[in-house]
């Protein structure tokens, strides 16, 4: 079934790198059935998860090594870590087929001390890792799990796609003639092994950009869409700008909740404008919604002086307000939607009710 053919959407948990990195003991992802039954329990029918295609595509048996993604965050490992990347994809694919739960691969390109991401020079070698990955998930006879394929994270930001961005210009567009020109030749290179696949590059951009006639190849749309990047609720030079810092967590903690509670409406409305403004580029380009980072803040963790409270209420405006639109064919009701964030995934019932909104809903493209 294509994205579009789908009655409802799908409710999708980013389980990004974290499903291979984080599977030490109590790391959340230390037994996958476990996880993965869980998952179901909170009503989700897919994940998106990294398929590390710079490593199947270099030597699919080696160990890498890799430093942390994140110092101050939880997803992947907290310190360096080791990872055979097969066939751990296969197995843990054929887990969510088990479930009838589907799979839509992306990949972060992690950083390894060998840099092997910085072996993709070209469109086409991006294309060809991607295959390569592929070539495993066909032949473990898993291709029909796949919801779709995301052939890089946020592209082409400097941290994820330094293979395209020139590291002393690092603000290379996405809208410009090299980005449009790697998204739709990197695309067009795997739809030709694979063309019954559905693609797309992600991003994380605000509305001012959207509306834009999207690269030719795009499948979907999968916009990353969050109080703090689709509204004037976060300022970043005025509130820190390193959102990737500890020191992030402490202006969290000292102004975040404080921010939305002084005024919600004004919020709430905000995000909801910025959700229409996306369902409504949906509508102009005929390309369908998926969101599989969202709602809130971009950062939160179980820490000390943060709650979960008010963010749950943030995503759950956020995850009913897309599922209303008809345009979504997958929302995520929040970034933090797995295990290693207990004081989210703890709540079974929050998830359960948003879950079944998002299965209530209707696709209307």
């Amino acid at each position: 079934m294509t994205l579009v053919d789908r009655d409802a959407p799908l409710a999708i948990a980013m389980w990004d790198f974290s499903w291979l990195e984080r599977r030490y003991p109590g790391g959340g992802y230390e037994d996958w059935d476990r996880a993965l039954d869980e998952l179901v329990e909170r009503g989700y029918d897919a994940v998106r998860i990294d398929a590390y295609p710079h490593f199947v595509g270099t030597d699919p048996d080696r160990e890498w090594t890799l430093p942390p993604a994140f110092d101050a965050c939880d997803w992947g490992a907290p310190a360096t870590c080791r990872v055979e990347v097969t066939p751990a994809l296969t197995e843990f694919v054929g887990a969510c087929a088990d479930r009838d739960v589907s799979v839509a691969l992306s990949s972060w390109f992690r950083e390894d001390e060998s840099r092997a991401r910085m072996g993709i020079r070209t469109p086409a070698d991006l294309a060809s890792v991607w295959v390569d990955t592929l070539d495993r998930i066909a032949d473990a006879g898993l291709l029909d799990t796949l919801c779709w394929v995301d052939l890089c994270n946020e592209f082409p930001l400097h941290q994820w796609a330094p293979y395209f961005n020139d590291p002393d210009e690092p603000r290379t567009p996405r809208d410009s003639p090299a980005g449009r020109r790697w998204i739709t030749d990197s695309i067009a290179g795997v739809r030709e092994a694979y063309p019954n696949q559905e693609y797309c590059l992600s991003e994380t951009v605000d509305p001012d950009v959207w509306g834009r006639e999207p690269a030719d190849g795009m499948d979907l749309l999968e916009p990353h869409v969050w109080l703090m990047n689709a509204t004037d609720y976060y300022d970043f030079e005025r509130d820190g700008g390193d959102i990737d810092s500890a020191e992030h967590y402490e202006w969290v903690v000292e102004h975040a909740e404080e921010r939305y509670r002084d005024d919600p409406d004004r919020w709430r409305a905000a995000l909801g404008d910025a959700i229409d403004a996306a369902a409504e580029w949906s509508r102009e380009t005929g390309l369908p919604l998926a969101t599989t980072e969202s709602w809130a803040l971009i950062h939160y963790k179980d820490w000390p002086g943060l709650d979960w409270a008010w963010l749950k209420e943030v995503c759950a405006f956020g995850t009913q307000r897309a599922a209303e639109t008809g345009r979504w064919t997958a929302i995520s009701t929040s970034n933090f939607c797995g295990p290693q964030f207990e004081g989210m995934w703890d709540d079974v019932e929050w998830h359960r009710e948003r879950t079944d909104a998002i299965g209530a809903a209707s696709v209307d493209l």
